[in-house]
């Protein structure tokens, strides 16, 4: 059974595992964890008081996922003066702590062995079959995108064959395009590939970069399963991550408290988990807090009326007019968010359609970057020492600007991960315990 145990410390934490469609991965001996988790909410003598539902962003495999859960739980656990505030304003506070797992790695070639040479066509096939569709027609566009870009002689133009395939892989991966009000994953212009060719082209040049004519052909190819993880983070949060917590509010006392925090596209999942699908049933009541760190969703999302798209409202919308969050929803941006701040944007702006409209934000933006826009006027922090008061307050949305902590750059997503901090522990300490 994954029970996790914090390194270096006596914190444990529940594992629970899904498929690319949301369904919950048996552990080997046949048994559902999620079982586990709804007994020992249940149970009076287990004396749950909070429930921690996390999801991480863009990580591809059960290892990584525990990695970022280990680092994320123990700056927490380390923050000891937190825990005594808790157990001082919650009586008897004993937390149980659950990390969601959900095939997400985005751009399709992260888990390669030797980055330096290109892998069988028949694994790379795979690759991102598995990320954007895996049909056989899927499979054939994918395959004849791969051997295409190997044997061209030039990256100015898309050849007409990869063109062809690469619409009827769009046609296959049920993306569709919908603006910047649409659900994540159709949260865009269009896809068109030879746009985003020539913007990769651009943006190479303008930086010095190098890149093979294949590398920069298989731009399109990229973006898709970026897409394609933008979506499947949404739909696996209406599904398994809302069935889930819906479940355990049903099985839990009234008086257990839910604290949802996500990470990257994991924001996407605790959204959408909050939220539910059109079919979905509302949560039996409102979460009491909401955190979204270094958020890959967009900064209209919340919005009641985008403007960009007036008369349409952000996708999430709904949490902040059906007040599904008792507490406060609080984000953090940095700038040194290279992963959101420059690659979040590319993603959806393909056609360079530009609207003039009176704000100081762009169409397209991740939250990261941002913060929530475009709601009644959000409350706009810097971040605070791990030994300071937030005073957070219910109904209120909170952008903590946290440049100065997370800041320590790696590769070419930047100081997107480098979240495992005090300081951004603390937040989220601060937002579960507002309230009481």
């Amino acid at each position: 059974m994954p029970i996790r145990r914090v390194p270096n410390s006596d914190v444990d934490y529940l594992l629970i595992s899904f498929d690319a469609e949301g369904r919950e991965r048996a552990d080997p001996d046949g048994t559902m964890l999620s079982k586990h988790a709804l007994a020992r909410v249940a149970d009076p003598a287990s004396g749950i008081t909070d429930v921690f539902f996390t999801s991480h962003g863009w990580k591809g495999d059960v290892t990584a996922a525990i990695a970022q859960y280990d680092r994320w739980i123990g700056a927490m656990v380390a923050l000891e003066a937190d825990r005594a505030y808790a157990r001082q304003r919650r009586p008897g506070f004993n937390p149980l702590i659950i990390g969601l797992h959900w095939p997400s790695l985005p751009w399709g070639n992260e888990n390669l062995a030797d980055a330096t040479q290109d892998p069988p066509l028949e694994r790379e096939v795979d690759d991102y079959a598995q990320r954007i569709a895996d049909t056989p027609t899927a499979r054939n566009a994918i395959r004849s995108i791969l051997q295409t870009a190997s044997t061209a002689a030039s990256s100015a133009t898309l050849p007409d064959a990869a063109r062809t395939a690469y619409a009827t892989l769009f046609n296959e991966s049920r993306l569709g395009a919908g603006d910047v009000g649409a659900a994540p994953g159709a949260d865009q212009d269009g896809f068109d590939p030879q746009a985003i060719l020539e913007e990769d082209n651009a943006e190479t040049s303008e930086a010095g970069f190098f890149s093979s004519i294949r590398d920069k052909l298989l731009a399109p190819l990229r973006q898709a399963s970026f897409w394609a993880m933008k979506r499947r983070a949404h739909e696996f949060g209406e599904s398994g991550g809302h069935d889930l917590l819906s479940a355990l509010q049903t099985a839990a006392p009234p008086t257990t408290r839910f604290h949802l925090m996500g990470h990257s596209f994991g924001c996407i999942v605790v959204s959408s988990t909050v939220a539910g699908g059109l079919s979905s049933k509302p949560l039996p009541r409102p979460v009491d807090s909401l955190f979204l760190v270094q958020g890959a969703l967009s900064l209209w999302a919340y919005a009641p009326d985008i403007p960009y798209a007036q008369g349409t409202s952000g996708y999430f919308h709904p949490i902040v007019q059906k007040r599904l969050v008792r507490g406060p929803i609080v984000t953090t941006r940095s700038k040194f968010d290279t992963a959101v701040g420059r690659y979040y944007p590319k993603g959806a702006k393909l056609k360079r359609q530009f609207v003039l409209v009176d704000t100081t934000f762009p169409k397209y933006g991740g939250v990261g970057s941002f913060g929530i826009q475009g709601t009644a006027p959000p409350q706009d922090l810097p971040i605070k020492p791990p030994t300071s008061a937030y005073g957070f307050k219910g109904g209120v949305i909170y952008n903590v600007e946290a440049s100065r902590v997370i800041k320590a750059m790696d590769g070419a997503s930047g100081a997107h991960s480098d979240i495992a901090h005090p300081e951004v522990a603390h937040i989220f300490w601060e937002a579960a315990l507002s309230g009481l």
